[in-house]
């Protein structure tokens, strides 16, 4: 299945995508798409679900983050080797482990604003796994029995703020709207093998970054199981799991982003993002 949340920010509505790739809408079967929905027993509810009798939705209307009430934003940092030796950093030995605010959290087409002071504006492609049941301390060969499915997440970072102002990375991750999260939320009998996936993004038409699931350190399996021991996933959490090369910090003259740019970005199955880039404005 391919959940969405759609309409007007704070007030998404619970989707799913057809199999002749039409909205239709999920409001008569759940009431959103949170936590309580994404559990063995609310999945089962949407399974028995005839998309055929739903309604269909009209227009092209705006998408949301695909899962409500995320309670944790875990991200996982330089788990690509080429990404790592970009950045000049040696292979973790084991995952790096760091938070993205969930207020940064935004639909996979919002614009993406640049804080205010920003200079080092930078953009990452990454694999996000949503967590459907709850898990603490699980081996990874039970690991993936725990997601609910798979998004795509563009990680946006300030280098600046992340690597020259404190050993913290969190405070460059965190920036409001750096967490485009979406469209879809794929669940796993739809995408086969996690480790098998394309993925690249485009930098106002330029491709910047092309790369593979296959080619990460750690395996979606390991880094659930991982992350799993040092704090209880529950069902809604969201793992974001790396970037492959092609990052701004990693070029030798980094072309930081900009007000104007736009970045488009996709992983097979997973659909596509698009946003552009604005300056900083106070929020109302």
């Amino acid at each position: 299945m391919k959940l969405v949340r759609y309409g007007k920010p704070g007030s998404e509505k619970p989707g799913l995508i057809d199999l002749d790739g039409k909205l239709r809408d999920l409001s008569s079967v759940v009431p959103d798409l949170g936590p309580a929905q994404l559990g063995a027993a609310g999945m089962a509810r949407i399974r028995k679900a005839n998309p055929a009798k739903l309604p269909l939705v009209r227009g092209t209307p705006r998408f949301g983050c695909p899962v409500a009430g995320v309670g944790k934003f875990v991200a996982i940092g330089l788990n690509y080797a080429d990404h790592a030796a970009e950045s000049g950093a040696p292979i973790p030995k084991e995952p790096i482990i760091f938070m993205k605010a969930t207020s940064c959290i935004q639909g996979p087409n919002d614009p993406v604003m640049l804080p205010r002071g920003s200079v080092k504006g930078d953009w990452e492609i990454e694999l996000g796994i949503v967590i459907g049941t709850k898990a603490s301390y699980v081996p990874s060969t039970k690991a993936l029995a725990h997601v609910a499915g798979y998004t795509i997440v563009n990680d946006v970072s300030e280098r600046e703020y992340q690597l020259e102002r404190g050993p913290q990375w969190d405070k460059g991750k965190g920036c409001d709207t750096f967490g485009p999260v979406g469209p879809w939320l794929v669940t796993p009998d739809e995408i086969g093998n996690v480790q098998r996936l394309d993925m690249w993004l485009d930098l106002n038409g330029q491709r910047m970054q092309t790369g593979n699931t296959r080619t990460m350190i750690f395996s979606a399996a390991k880094i659930v199981s991982y992350v799993s021991h040092f704090m209880t996933l529950h069902p809604g959490d969201i793992i974001t799991t790396g970037t492959p090369p092609g990052v701004a910090l990693g070029m030798k003259t980094p072309r930081w982003l900009r007000k104007g740019d736009v970045m488009t970005l996709g992983i097979t199955g997973l659909g596509e993002q698009r946003q552009e880039v604005i300056a900083y404005k106070a929020s109302a």
